[in-house]
């Protein structure tokens, strides 16, 4: 699930009945964020809620209307990551909206903040990030900086195909 129905069942007090009907339509796993709410729960909680319906948790990183990541605000972003891991999360999604402009890695230009970037991959590996990449410069930006193997979210249905190609060194932009 994506972050967003978490958040709204959270601020409306229905954490236990969005996870149970996570559970009952054979979800496997949520994603937990505060993209544009404020989380009155620890991370262990929610894990074990989540665990106790045997839901995976993967923890979306950075705030949709905060723009890009700060020194700061990625500092702190890359500190609620490691208590979202150590709660049992297994994944971390970095936000990046439908624009990928003035949010998380990108700037107000779109383009990636590559040091913070490869900052976050060296805290986490690239195992464990997950990318949002919701359109084709963002797309390319994260395959050309990380190579073919990075984990992309937020890839519109109809772009599948494309990155799928670029990712195998077919498309026009990524021949040498």
């Amino acid at each position: 699930t994506g972050g967003g129905p978490f958040e709204v069942a959270v601020a409306q007090g229905q954490l236990e009945a969005y996870l149970d009907l996570c559970a009952d339509l054979g979800i496997t796993r949520i994603e937990c964020g505060e993209g544009f709410t404020e989380l009155p729960h620890k991370p262990r909680t929610i894990v074990q809620m989540a665990h106790e319906r045997e839901l995976e948790v993967q923890y979306e990183m950075g705030k949709k209307h905060e723009g890009p990541f700060t020194e700061e605000s990625l500092d702190e972003a890359i500190a609620r990551g490691h208590a979202w891991l150590d709660a049992g999360a297994v994944q971390l999604v970095v936000e990046a909206r439908e624009s990928a402009k003035g949010v998380g890695m990108f700037g107000n230009d779109g383009s990636l903040n590559t040091a913070y970037a490869d900052r976050f991959a060296e805290e986490f590996g690239l195992d464990i990030a997950m990318f949002e990449a919701p359109n084709k410069p963002s797309q390319f930006a994260f395959m050309e900086h990380f190579g073919r193997h990075v984990h992309l979210c937020n890839v519109r249905l109809e772009e599948l195909l494309r990155v799928e190609i670029f990712r195998r060194g077919l498309h026009s932009d990524a021949f040498e």
